[in-house]
């Protein structure tokens, strides 16, 4: 399977998608837990059925030492016991944020309050930044067919 755009070999797509990649190297940074961060990314890419972020961000909590049960049960986290409270507020966080369209009111303020609880003011600016960015990944690699499977981990770290 090949993608339908080079997105490194357009000028204008290039340029954009290192900003992104940009911020997503702040958001690595940030004081908000890695391992919640490749739970979000997981459970938004899951979500939007992207593979090339899947493939990616499960290797990479795996070589970070992730266990196997939590990665595969992050697509039912509200049944799992493996999570913790603060992972599971950002999961849910991370559902309501990717999924605006179904949801005629966004983000539910139960759920932002739960969201609350658990982080600080940066770590939330952190949580909601990083859901956007793992969004607008999963879009662009959704849209143009980016192969998955070939992914080592920290490739591009």
């Amino acid at each position: 399977m090949d993608a339908r755009l080079n997105m490194f070999g357009s000028p204008i797509a290039g340029k954009v998608w290192k900003h992104i990649i940009a911020a997503n190297k702040e958001l690595a940074a940030s004081s908000l837990p890695a391992a919640t961060q490749e739970l979000v990314k997981i459970r938004a890419s899951q979500i939007n059925g992207c593979g090339y972020c899947l493939d990616m961000h499960t290797k990479d909590a795996a070589a970070a030492g992730e266990s196997a049960v939590r990665l595969n049960l992050v697509a039912a986290w509200r049944e799992a016991t493996v999570f913790t409270e603060a992972e599971r507020a950002a999961l849910e966080l991370t559902e309501q944020g990717t999924r605006l369209a179904d949801a005629a009111g966004g983000v539910t303020d139960e759920v932002w309050a739960n969201a609350a609880k658990h982080f600080d003011e940066e770590q939330l600016a952190a949580l909601v930044s990083l859901i956007a960015v793992i969004n607008a990944f999963n879009r662009g690699n959704v849209l143009t067919q980016q192969p998955a499977g070939d992914y080592q981990p920290g490739q591009f770290g």
